[in-house]
């Protein structure tokens, strides 16, 4: 039984709904209206993204002395592999990205914590943490998604970046409540920590996007005044 991971899971989405809403960029996306140039700085940094968290799943795999949370661990990584080769078709379409030779902090704050966590965090709640937040990135994909062809032309494989992660895997949900169970059963699962996990992935999840939808926003605003 997974009751308690299913509850525990309910209450830190409940907690973290509220702020999904935060995000500025995918809005702007969504209904055509941010900057085309915005989705060759998405794929830069998403490469960036999943080659640091495809070794950070590898790690936390390694470290994981629970079968289901090395599981979890274990069918992430190679996920991030896969997407990252699909970023190749979105490069090709979108152009180069205009601030390719710096990573833009605000972007790579997600995977820092993610690596961080790799090293120091307790495997059970990190898969709750991590897991909390599946749902809104998988809703903020398919709004990307849907907007790159409605209003900028993209086809498919530009877009299949986003369609992987826009997609529902039951399995990897499974194996999360297993893991977060087992972490509540043994006694090792902290709570607060669970919750801690989920708002600082929220947080840099935001950032992200924000530092995209500001520097173009910027940028925007510099080309007007000239």
């Amino acid at each position: 039984m997974t009751d308690g991971a299913r509850k525990l899971l309910d209450e830190i989405q409940a907690e973290l709904a509220p702020r999904d809403a935060d995000n500025r960029l995918v809005p702007l996306i969504a209904a055509g209206k941010a900057a085309r140039e915005v989705f060759a700085a998405i794929a830069t940094e998403e490469w960036r993204i999943t080659a640091s968290d495809w070794r950070s799943f590898h790690a936390m795999a390694a470290r994981a002395d629970e079968k289901h949370a090395r599981t979890f661990f274990g069918m992430l990584a190679p996920g991030e592999q896969q997407a990252q080769g699909m970023l190749d078709a979105l490069v090709a379409a979108a152009g180069p990205d205009p601030g390719i030779e710096l990573p833009r902090a605000g972007c790579q704050a997600y995977p820092a914590y993610v690596a961080w966590l790799a090293l120091n965090g307790e495997s059970s709640a990190v898969v709750a943490g991590i897991y909390a937040n599946f749902a809104a990135f998988g809703g903020y994909c398919r709004d990307v998604a849907a907007g790159m062809r409605e209003h900028y032309g993209f086809d498919d494989a530009a877009c299949a970046f986003f369609d992987f992660f826009a997609a529902d895997v039951p399995e990897i949900e499974r194996l999360a409540l297993r893991a977060i169970q087992c972490g509540i059963d043994s006694g090792r699962l902290n709570h607060t920590e669970a919750h801690q996990h989920a708002r600082l992935f929220q947080s840099y999840e935001l950032m992200f996007w924000n530092t995209l939808a500001d520097e173009f926003a910027d940028r925007q605003d510099q080309e007007e005044s000239v």
